[in-house]
């Protein structure tokens, strides 16, 4: 059985709990970008956008570097693999859970229709 890191998976989960941080790595996945640039699209404040940044970056889906005044973000060198592991983990188990579910449903229709041929005989 594959060990997970909870704080780690915590803080992934956390910090992709938040429409606007996935949107933020959605815009590093097209190009790096400045806090002023990320606050600007999502119209915020850079207070706000720096605290989001600052939640993707202790997570490890971000990094920042200071260049001069400008602060640039980009996607971190994680990969997610812990995390896709525990979803996929659940996924088929949930999979497997329809499947069975699927199974009685299927016997449950036979035996109705079954039981209507015989009435009608």
């Amino acid at each position: 059985m594959v060990q997970y890191s909870p704080a780690r998976l915590d803080a992934s989960f956390a910090a992709l709990s938040d429409a606007t941080r996935r949107g933020v790595l959605e815009q590093l996945g097209r190009a790096d970008a400045s806090i002023t640039d990320l606050a600007q699209k999502f119209h915020m404040t850079l207070t706000g956008m720096k605290k989001h940044v600052g939640v993707l970056e202790q997570a490890g889906l971000v990094t920042t570097r200071k260049v001069g005044r400008v602060r640039t973000c980009k996607l971190g060198l994680r990969r997610l693999e812990e995390e896709t592991g525990w979803i996929e983990r659940y996924r088929q188990l949930w999979a497997a859970r329809f499947d069975e579910l699927d199974k009685v449903v299927e016997e449950m229709k036979r035996k109705e229709e079954a039981d209507g041929r015989n009435k009608s005989e």
